[in-house]
């Protein structure tokens, strides 16, 4: 494989116990003028309650460039695989399965 002039080889070290992965079906990101936060949880079904398993923190540059990787890993899937269907209308607002609604006495009151 070609590589660009000037690119440099990085030679990766994957741990076992990295290697293992973890599960997420949710991301909650957030952000500051100098990085981007995501904490990777997984919610449960009648569970209202979870804990972060790991936080990423990013460079908005490094931040885009994931955001760019990902778009080209989503495409070259979707060739190979076929497109992945979104559930439900708002992905904004869901994953899956709907979270518990929020306490009403205790939810902050809207106009």
């Amino acid at each position: 494989m070609n590589q660009p002039s000037g690119a440099q080889q990085i030679n990766v070290e994957l741990g076992e116990k990295e290697s293992e992965g973890i599960y997420s079906n949710l991301v909650l990101i957030s952000h500051s003028p100098a990085e981007f936060f995501m904490d990777f949880t997984r919610m449960v079904p009648g569970i209202p309650k979870t804990k972060v398993y790991a936080r990423i923190i990013m460079t908005p540059q490094h931040a885009k460039s994931f955001l760019k990787a990902m778009n080209d890993n989503i495409s070259k899937f979707e060739k190979d695989f076929g497109e992945i269907p979104l559930l439900g209308g708002d992905q904004t607002r869901e994953f899956g399965f709907k979270p518990p609604a929020p306490d009403k006495k205790n939810a902050p009151h809207t106009p």
